[in-house]
């Protein structure tokens, strides 16, 4: 069972030398420990700061992928939630950021918002390719997707770029009181924030049925509940939207349009000496922590370890929710079938990475 992806990577000089790769859940420079479940990197170095990196994963297939990389341009942080398969978040990482490097190249290593903006769209252009050119042998691709929240650092200005509900926080110190406030730096696309619902319902005036409550969850047509992505192709163009694929991912009306995005939003914040430290991570961890309660964990601690602690924090509140003790999920063993094991169920709801990013 692969518990760390291909991808979990990061840079420890600002060169870009000296990259680690974690490949079937091992350190190719034993820098990763492991905790139950959880596995993490305490402490590490980026061309910006220090970070700390932590994963939590029940699921058989790892879904998920996560980055640090550094170069002349500053530092890149990428946070990739799949669902529905690992395929779109693997694709996502070992491309996005080769995209970005090239285009930054193009401006001579300038980063702007059309840089990311031209790295996303490349991405989602390569991953629909690969989508059609495996069509008749692997048709369950079109229904692979993958949030993707990206933080790139260039010339003290971090540019935070954001496709679904994953989540960015800022930890800003308040003067001189030695308080830290709680900001956060990125626009998230899920059906149950109604802003989203409402540009679902602009966007596609004629259709009654592009939000959908169920079950008390709002989902985009009743499937899915992000509205932007990489990937779920079977959303966005029409022949993907039919027969080999699932039944069940089939719209009954033809697309006339795509009906999920692969725009991110992005956000440019010229950083602060006040500016203490970046948390990046997928929505299992917003479930479960506010912004201020993480950024007040993250505060009241030493930086080694912080993303480890995060996680271990929803970890326990998950338990608490199912009136289970934290003690029952860190012994759960890897070699049992989670799907046969009431645990799971709760580790379901905190699939997460965390990054925590300490600017120098």
């Amino acid at each position: 069972m692969n518990f760390l992806p291909r991808c979990l990577s990061y840079s420890e000089c600002s060169g870009g030398a000296g990259r680690s790769e974690i490949r079937g859940g091992e350190s190719s420079n034993g820098g990763f420990g492991k905790d139950g479940l959880l596995w993490f990197h305490d402490i590490g170095n980026c061309g910006s700061g220090e970070y700390s990196m932590a994963i939590v994963q029940a699921n058989q297939v790892l879904e998920d992928q996560s980055q640090i990389e550094s170069g002349p341009f500053g530092t890149f942080v990428g946070v990739y939630d799949g669902h529905g398969g690992p395929e779109t978040a693997r694709y996502v990482c070992d491309h996005l950021f080769r995209h970005f490097q090239a285009i930054s190249a193009e401006g001579n290593g300038v980063v702007t918002e059309e840089t990311i903006q031209r790295a996303f769209l490349e991405t989602e252009r390569g991953f629909t390719s690969v989508v059609s050119e495996n069509w008749h042998s692997q048709p369950q691709l079109a229904t692979v997707g993958a949030c993707c929240l990206v933080g790139a650092i260039y010339q003290q200005t971090l540019f935070v770029a954001n496709l679904g509900d994953s989540r960015v926080v800022l930890g800003k110190k308040v003067g001189n009181t030695g308080e830290i406030a709680a900001i956060q730096l990125s626009t998230e696309h899920n059906a149950n924030i109604e802003s989203v619902r409402w540009e679902l319902k602009d966007l596609h005036p004629n259709d009654p049925q592009i939000v959908v409550l169920r079950h008390g969850v709002w989902r985009v047509k009743g499937i899915i509940q992000v509205s932007r992505s990489i990937g779920d192709v079977y959303l966005k163009h029409t022949r993907f939207c039919r027969e080999p694929t699932n039944g069940k991912f089939r719209v009954p009306q033809p697309l006339n349009m795509p009906i999920l995005l692969a725009t991110p939003t992005i956000l440019k914040h010229p950083l602060h000496p006040n500016d203490s430290f970046l948390i990046f991570a997928s929505d299992g961890l917003w479930e479960h922590l506010s912004n201020e309660k993480a950024v007040e964990i993250v505060k009241s601690h030493p930086r080694k370890g912080s993303a480890k602690r995060l996680v271990k924090a929803a970890l326990h509140v998950a338990a608490k929710k199912r009136e289970m003790r934290y003690s029952d999920l860190r012994n759960i063993d890897k070699k049992v079938e989670f799907k046969k094991n009431a645990n799971s169920k709760v580790l379901d709801t905190v699939n997460l990475y965390v990054t925590a990013l300490f600017h120098y």
